[in-house]
């Protein structure tokens, strides 16, 4: 058997144990196989933690090392707080317990360590009565030979988008290994004589975390976040090896720049890096894996999958390695240049499979099994049913048909073939009689209450709402009183911006699987969805070319229901608004200058486009707090508003988003009294 042959034959034996195939005689196979390649081997095990659950994380840790030393590895790399999950926010402030038992974790399972050494991740404490600062630290043990080896220290703490380490986490006071007998307590005058880089077999590693990876100024062309960059302190030892332990969620564009970066460093300072990512979602972030491998001059020798656990063997050094596939598309990303665009195809299975991954691990990280959403012919609940079905099964998923007197025929029916497409359950519950019943309550109500308050809307939305909130209550109520089963909400980016979706109606739910997808990718993500699933075109055409709307109420100039575009504007004007908030940050006025995509297809006059960025900055102004009450969702793009993403005060409603001259600020100056 020629090289490249052994090199077929450990892939093809190392996804039979991923499958499950975990007998002796694979693992003694691969040990013979590996033998040529065993001086500076390396197992990249990327888990899918479950966050706090240490004895679930701790058992996949187990697995993974005594695999590695079944096969004679080297050293096997675990993702960024291995033991713990990332992220854990306050838990381990408020629970200080559980980070006293991670430590115990790790210590029972160096002592299972051999030759073969493990690279974990954990949540280190501090002694912090006699220092200042944080209580804990984001590290890595190095466990071999039955003992914690060394120790590393996270440097640097996003507090970017939905990372907020320095909330709870301190930096490490230097970069790089230190002594095992710090566990638990900083001697500053350790520091001077401990080399920052780790020799392992007869190899020299240097070991960083996640964003330490991440402030290279010569990459990141001076705009780095921190005066430090660990990774070039680490070089001025020479290692054979950066290893990089990471839980990087990903994102829109994010592949692009991670691809990038890691080959520059590895090029620029002529030294392989290993980088180890989570996989897995834990609440909003969903975790891609794609682990991987560059070489001294910067070229990419190995790349685990995407979305899925697995235990992938390199060595850098004499080329061991294979290059998994990412999702279709994003190889095309990788030189793509930053603007807007409506060609969503590169970025559709990337989104498709974090939205899976999302609802698939929220459900079964929190106990949930089954799914229940109002299936109104809509786009918004189509895609929502497709996903569901895909993440948890079609049979643990019940769409329900709740249409009023507004719904049409063709909205009856296209929500009943979609289910029948899907193979899910289905059911049509009319909510007539309900929202009559409750529209006479409040007119009896309304009146005495006007006896009070003379402050009545002219034109109010009560009876429109009142469907969408009927809905709701029949989904909630199935939740109660059927086991595991969890209500979806259904709103899409685009309306959550503009507000349009109904408090206790479209928007209630436990989780909200589209809530970072604007609706033009709606569109092409359904387009897709019937071209690539197993089983094509389960989305009826009709609800892919029917114009968005509610249904809640009847367009008086029409006679037919209310068009969501006649009441905001149109989706591919409102959501290019959007990416240039999030990704070019762009002030109404730069806005109002700039010629949009829309634009070039369509006549707009000035008076138009005023109209439509006035109404687009009023409502988003008002929606905040409906951002704020939004169910837990998956965060698919590059900027979001997801709470635990982007952060703005409830009460900052009356920003003036357009801004005021110098001239008309100091003539309101004079004006105060």
């Amino acid at each position: 058997m020629n090289q490249e042959e052994t090199k077929n034959k450990i892939y093809k034996l190392s996804e039979e144990y991923d499958n499950g195939n975990c007998s002796v005689e694979l693992e003694n196979e691969l040990r013979e196989l590996l033998e040529p390649f065993k001086k500076g081997s390396i197992g990249l095990a990327q888990i899918n933690p479950i966050a706090g659950d240490i004895e679930y994380n701790s058992q996949k840790v187990v697995k993974y090392i005594k695999h590695a030393q079944n096969i004679g590895l080297d050293v096997v790399v675990f993702p960024e707080l291995t033991l713990m999950g990332y992220p854990i926010e306050d838990t381990i402030d408020r629970h200080p317990v559980i980070v006293e038992e991670n430590v115990k974790w790790l210590k029972e399972i160096a002592k299972i360590t051999k030759e073969t050494a493990a690279i974990v991740g954990f949540v280190e404490p501090r002694k912090y009565d006699h220092l200042t600062g944080k209580k804990y630290y984001n590290s890595v043990a190095i466990l071999q030979n039955g003992k914690i080896q060394g120790i590393i220290r996270k440097s640097l703490l996003p507090t970017y988008s939905e990372f907020n380490d320095y909330r709870y986490i301190e930096p490490s006071p230097v970069v790089g290994n230190q002594p095992s007998d710090t566990l638990g307590h900083f001697d500053e005058d350790m520091v001077q004589y401990c080399a920052k880089t780790n020799l392992i077999n007869s190899q020299k590693y240097g070991i960083s975390i996640c964003e330490d990876c991440w402030n290279n100024k010569e990459f990141f062309n001076d705009t780095t976040l921190y005066s430090i960059d660990p990774i070039d302190e680490l070089a001025q030892e020479n290692p054979d090896v950066f290893i990089n332990c990471s839980a990087s969620p990903t994102r829109a564009k994010k592949e692009q720049l991670k691809h990038n970066m890691l080959s520059f460093v590895a090029e620029k300072y002529s030294t392989s890096i290993v980088y180890v990512n989570q996989v897995g979602a834990i609440d909003n972030s969903s975790f891609d894996g794609s682990s991987r491998v560059f070489d001294k001059e910067g070229k990419l020798l190995a790349r685990a999958k995407s979305f899925k656990e697995q235990f992938l063997i390199v060595n850098p050094h004499l080329g061991l390695g294979k290059i998994y596939p990412l999702t279709k598309g994003l190889e095309k990303t990788l030189t793509e240049a930053k603007v807007y665009t409506l060609e969503y195809e590169p970025d559709l299975e990337r989104t498709y499979k974090t939205i899976v991954q999302g609802i698939k691990d929220y459900f079964k990280k929190t106990g949930f099994k089954r799914a229940v959403l109002g299936l109104s012919g809509g786009l918004d609940s189509t895609v929502c049913a497709v996903l569901l079905a895909d993440a948890l099964g079609k049979e643990n998923v019940f769409g329900i048909s709740m249409p009023s007197k507004i719904t049409s025929s063709e909205s009856k029916s296209d929500a009943e073939k979609l289910a029948n497409n899907l193979g899910i359950n289905f059911t049509e519950a009319p909510i007539k009689d309900m929202v009559e019943t409750t529209s006479n309550c409040l007119t009896k109500l309304f009146a005495t209450v006007e006896n009070s308050w003379d402050c009545r809307y002219k034109q109010s939305f009560t009876m429109d709402n009142i469907q969408a909130r009927s809905r709701a209550m029949f989904l909630w109520g199935i939740s109660n009183e059927f086991a595991s089963c969890l209500p979806i909400a259904t709103s899409d980016k685009s309306e959550l911006y503009m507000g349009y979706a109904t408090i206790n109606g479209d928007m209630s739910g436990g989780f909200a699987p589209i809530a970072d997808v604007p609706k033009t990718k709606l569109f092409a993500l359904a387009r897709w969805l019937n071209s690539n699933r197993e089983v094509k075109n389960a989305i009826p055409e009709a609800i892919i070319l029917k114009k968005p709307g509610a249904e809640l109420a009847i367009d008086p100039k029409t006679g037919k229901p209310l068009i969501a575009e006649d009441a905001l504007m149109p989706y591919e004007f409102l959501d290019e608004v959007i990416w240039r908030i999030e990704n070019k940050k762009e002030h109404y006025y730069d806005m109002l200058e700039s010629k949009f995509l829309y634009e070039t297809k369509n006549e707009v006059s000035k008076e138009q486009k005023i109209q439509w960025l006035d109404k687009f900055y009023r409502r988003m102004a008002t929606a905040l707090y409906k951002w704020s009450i939004l169910p837990p969702s998956v965060i698919v793009d590059s900027r979001s508003i997801n709470k635990y993403d982007y952060k703005q005060p409830i009460t900052s409603s009356r920003i003036n988003y357009k801004g005021l001259s110098e001239k008309v600020i100091a003539e309101k100056i004079k004006s105060f009294k």
